[in-house]
Parts: structure tokens; C-alpha cells; sequence
């Protein structure tokens, strides 16, 4: 039935997990590549499926500007215009609102106006704006719109933000849904242990059908969003998904998942190798580094993307040192596969009850960038 989510194993508090969605099954953890504008720079949706991905992400701020949820309802709904046959979640873009700074124009207790990044218009954004367009979208998951603020804000600005993202998610969760879409409330807080404390039992006593720690990873300091992700994770209903927003590096995937967390994001694997970099068990690579250049090896032994079964490290830096649009697609294919096999990794070590081992194995493998 959708929204059923069942935990199948533990390990510590680390959780293997099943989510049902209008659009099939999710096995978590799960790591969702970001489709901001439709599509996952440089891959196919059926390379995608291949690569083991179960669920992508599309932004409300960017469909709605461009092309418009109307021309993507009139086309299908998002699963039909980009062809992913698989769930998706759609955020709100309240993140978007808020990070693109030099574009806001005025926040509210009803909503947000900004210029559209892409010509200047001005736009507004309110909550039942936000769901209607997810709506319109027609995605699996939809997010409430939230207030994000930035890792260095004040404690003031970060205890309106909370109060804001309070009312904003009733009136998210109030408004009308797509047929079988399931939305997700957000908690905020920053760092402060009690503003997160409030701004879960504000979001929790919502009827949503899942979670999302949001307002970390955006420049507070690296091992304090770990400690607070870890304490907001306890106070999150263990009957619920819990999605942290915006975490990508192998590291990062690892810890969070250790904190009991299910889902997440980022744009890291697509944007990584648009600058020429790949990750690997033996750290990010940079392949404009010249010792790449005899090099007859995979970017990752352990790896069985089409990039590593198929082409050389040389290869791969030769394609890159040309600009050649396959070296993009390579390391793209390679960095997307390698978190889907880690997030696949620590489910079967979990369900083992083997976790541990494996967090500390992983995390000792994966060195600095070279």
C-alpha cells in the first residue's frame, strides 16, 4: 500500500528499510540522484535503472520557472516528459528560494517573493503554491515548503525560520495532493539542539507521511552537523523515513546512514565529474592529474559501471583533457553507480547485522582526495 514503510533489519542505529510509492518499491538506505531540471545531467533515465537507481529528484523552483508544471502535466506528469518509469520526489523550493540570495526580494509569514533566475521576473511562492505545482508535477514524494536559513545565521534569524517552517508545513500538509502522493515535513534548527527539539515536535505532530532533516550541509561546521543529525534522527518517528537534504560525499553518505537516516541527495556525483573528478574507494580522483595518463587500470577495481568494465584511467583523463563530452558521461555513469553500490553495501551489512565492521572498514579505505 502506499506509504507503508517497513524497517526489515537493524544494526546499532542504522536502518534497512522498505517505502512504498505509487511508483514501486524503495530499499533503503537510498541514495537519489538530483534531475534538477528533469533529467540527471548527462544520463539516461534507462541507464539510471541500470546503474540501480530507485528513486530521482526533481525541483519545483526550476519546473516551475522552466518549462512550467503546466506544460509538464499537459505532457504527462514528470514521470512521462522526463521517462523514468521509478518514484520520485519532488522538493519544494523553498532551498532554492533562499540560497539564491541576491534574487529574494521579500520573506513573509504567507510566503517568499524573488526574481526568477532566469530572466528577473518577479515570482511568489507560498506553501499551497509549492504543493500545487508538485501536484501539477505529479511526483511520488512532495516536500513542504520550508524556510532554510544559512549555517552562519543568528540564533534569531534561525528561530523565525523554524516558526515559519512551522505554519508553512500545516499549510502544506492541508493542501491537495496528487493522486497517491505522499508529503514530507521538514524539520529546521540549525545546529541549536533546542530549536531542533521544538521544530520536531511542531513538524511530527503533522500528519505527514515522512521527515526530512533540512538547514544542514549549507557552511556550518562539518563534525557539528553530524552531532546534530544523529540527535534529530532519535526524536523522528522510527515508524517514518527520515531524508537528510543534501549530503553526497561517500563519507558523509556513510555517516548519516550510521545516525539512522534513510534517504538522501545531493548534486555531488553529477557535478564531481563535470569538473573531471571521480570517487573511489581510494578518494576522489582528480583525472587531470598526469599520472593518469599511462594509467591502464579502472577508475575503481571494485567497481562495475560502464566507465570501470570498459575504459582506462588514461581513457578517461585523455577525455577530459579534450573536453570530449564521453569523458563527462563516464565519470557521471561511474559516480552515480559508486553510491548506489555503497548505499547497497551498507543495506546488506545491516541486514547481516555487520554494519559496524563495515562503517569502520569503509571509512578507513576512503582517503583524501589525490
Amino acid at each position: 500500500m502506499i506509504g507503508d514503510f517497513t524497517i526489515d533489519a537493524t544494526d546499532g542505529l542504522a536502518r534497512a528499510a522498505t517505502l512504498e510509492t505509487a511508483h514501486g518499491t524503495i530499499r533503503t538506505p537510498v541514495f537519489m540522484p538530483v534531475g534538477t531540471k528533469g533529467t540527471i545531467k548527462a544520463l539516461d533515465p534507462l541507464e539510471l535503472e541500470a546503474l540501480g537507481a530507485q528513486i530521482v529528484l526533481g525541483n519545483t523552483y526550476h519546473l516551475h520557472l522552466r518549462p512550467g508544471e503546466d506544460v509538464v502535466r499537459d505532457l504527462g506528469g514528470l514521470h512521462r516528459f522526463m521517462a523514468w518509469g521509478g518514484p520520485i520526489l519532488t522538493d519544494s523550493g523553498g532551498f532554492q528560494v533562499f540560497s539564491l540570495r541576491d534574487t529574494l526580494i521579500a520573506a513573509d509569514d504567507d510566503g517568499v517573493t524573488f526574481r526568477s533566475v532566469y530572466d528577473g521576473t518577479p515570482e511568489r511562492l507560498t506553501p499551497e503554491t509549492a504543493m500545487g505545482v508538485q501536484a501539477a508535477l505529479g511526483s511520488d514524494i512532495a516536500m513542504a515548503l520550508d524556510e532554510c536559513p544559512p549555517g552562519e545565521a543568528e540564533r534569531a534569524v534561525v528561530e523565525r525560520a523554524v516558526e515559519r517552517t512551522a505554519r508553512w508545513a500545516a499549510r502544506s500538509v492541508a493542501s491537495p495532493a496528487a493522486p497517491g502522493q505522499m508529503r514530507f515535513g521538514i524539520v529546521q534548527g540549525g545546529v541549536d539542539m533546542p530549536l531542533r527539539r521544538r521544530s520536531v515536535d511542531q513538524i511530527t505532530s503533522l500528519p505527514f507521511e515522512g521527515f526530512a532533516i533540512g538547514g544542514l550541509s549549507v557552511g556550518e561546521e562539518r563534525e557539528a552537523m553530524f552531532e546534530t543529525t544523529g540527535q534529530v534522527a532519535a526524536l523522528l518517528p522510527a515508524a517514518r523515513p527520515r531524508y537528510f537534504m543534501g549530503i553526497g560525499d561517500p563519507e558523509g553518505v556513510l555517516r548519516v546512514i550510521a545516525s539512522g537516516v534513510d534517504m538522501f541527495d545531493c548534486v555531488l556525483p553529477t557535478r564531481t565529474a563535470r569538473t573531471g573528478s571521480a570517487l573511489t574507494w581510494d578518494g576522489r580522483l582528480n583525472m587531470h592529474n598526469k599520472r593518469f595518463e599511462r594509467d591502464a587500470g579502472p577508475l575503481d577495481p571494485d567497481c562495475d559501471c560502464p566507465a570501470c568494465t570498459r575504459f582506462s584511467r588514461g581513457y578517461i583523463r585523455h577525455l577530459i583533457m579534450q573536453r570530449e563530452l564521453l569523458g563527462l558521461r563516464l565519470l557521471s555513469l561511474h559516480n552515480v553507480r559508486f553510491l548506489v553500490s555503497l548505499c547497497g553495501a551498507a543495506r546488506s551489512a545491516i541486514e547481516d547485522g555487520t554494519f559496524s565492521a563495515f562503517l569502520d572498514r569503509s571509512l578507513a579505505r576512503l582517503r583524501p582526495t589525490r
